[in-house]
């Protein structure tokens, strides 16, 4: 029994290894030496598929975030919709609490009613306070409970300069609600995941109340700059004016992270500057590594063995992705018994002289090691064969 369970385990953790990461990442002296100022006291620029950070300027000083902070909110409502315990066309009531808000909002009246498909449109078009603190409290019951959660899932995601204390940034009240630049990102990252908010806040102008009340993006970006897909803009008089953007082009997404910049016009160019810059000198590249789709097995009740590599990914400096070179070592033959996910060999990834990443080579099945009667069975098949 106990080497049951030692062969089970032993196959979870091969196949953990088997996974594909993109590993290749700008080394920490070339992040941040552009040419260039930003009028901003903090930023980051980040890939958004490997998370590469490209770009920094005081990353991880914590500061206020302002309705940046409604990325995080965001995340947990989208979750929440991947976990089935909220739908799209769940009705929302607002609280009295949730009216009170001042700031960016859709005027909300206690009681009043809306899908929760209006309320984040809402949030992430014309960033609603109150419909931020609607979802929050239709979730968990209240904005504090809801907070905490929260900040859970900060400390999940490894958002060390981080901690909320709202659901959306509004600080006159607020003692210690403050984020990095490179929390941001990462808090942002996880967010585009969830295709459906790209959706909306990459649109311009909406309405909700059935056509009733306008929303107008307060993200510019979307509609000035090529390729910009959202993301989440914030401005207070203590966070001053901050943004996350995310654009796309040529298969390459990036995060702009600006914070404390002093006004929304040079915020904006901050970010555009970033963007720029980004899509200017790296270049995403994905490699399905060449590799043959079995090898031979011997001892076993079958006589090959099929095997795989993911794909590799990797952010570079312009012009580089022609030049990589893939260096395969896959031996010829293997030994049974093999499990499925067992690390057989390695693509490795090789930029000049350096090796800028590698994938594993693994088993893609379980093949048990050939008994008597499974010879015996072979034997006759080649005796049989040969008349």
């Amino acid at each position: 029994m106990k080497i049951k369970l030692l062969a089970v385990a032993l196959c979870i953790v091969l196949m953990f290894l088997s996974m594909s990461v993109c590993v290749y990442s700008t080394d920490a002296d070339t992040a941040g030496s552009a040419s260039f100022e930003l009028n901003c006291d903090s930023a980051v620029l980040m890939e958004a598929e490997t998370g590469t950070v490209l770009y920094e300027k005081n990353a991880d000083e914590a500061l206020p975030p302002a309705s940046v902070t409604k990325i995080m909110t965001l995340l947990l409502v989208m979750e929440a919709i991947d976990a089935g315990t909220l739908k799209w066309d769940d009705t929302v009531t607002a609280s009295a609490h949730a009216t009170s808000m001042g700031g960016s909002q859709i005027y909300l009246k206690e009681g009043e009613q809306m899908t929760v498909e209006d309320m984040v449109k809402s949030v992430v078009i014309a960033s609603a306070n109150d419909a931020a603190v609607a979802l929050a409290e239709h979730i968990s019951g209240s904005e504090d409970v809801f907070v905490d959660r929260m900040n859970a899932r900060a400390k999940e995601l490894g958002m060390n300069n981080t901690n909320f204390e709202n659901t959306n940034g509004l600080d006159d009240t607020a003692e210690n609600h403050v984020i990095s630049a490179r929390d941001i990102a990462i808090m942002s990252r996880e967010l585009i995941k969830h295709k459906k908010v790209l959706e909306y806040s990459s649109t311009w102008m909406d309405t909700v109340r059935n056509g009733e009340f306008g929303l107008t993006n307060t993200n510019r970006l979307v509609r000035f700059y090529k390729g910009c897909t959202g993301l989440k803009t914030g401005s207070t008089a203590k966070a001053k004016f901050c943004i996350s953007a995310t654009a796309e082009r040529d298969g390459m997404s990036l995060i702009a992270v600006i914070m404390a910049s002093p006004s929304r016009d040079e915020r904006n160019a901050a970010a555009k500057t970033l963007l720029d810059w980004g899509y200017a000198n790296y270049e995403f590249c994905r490699i399905t590594p060449k590799i043959p789709m079995s090898v031979t097995i011997t001892g076993g009740e079958k006589e090959l063995c099929r095997i795989t590599s993911d794909e590799f990914c990797a952010v570079l400096p312009k012009g580089s992705a022609l030049k990589i070179e893939t260096v395969t070592a896959i031996p010829e033959k293997l030994s049974a018994p093999t499990l499925k996910g067992q690390n057989i060999g390695t693509v490795k990834y090789k930029l000049g002289n350096e090796i800028i990443g590698e994938t594993p080579v693994v088993s893609s099945e379980n093949i048990s090691k050939i008994g008597f009667f499974g010879i015996l069975k072979n034997v006759f098949a080649y005796f049989l064969l040969k008349k």
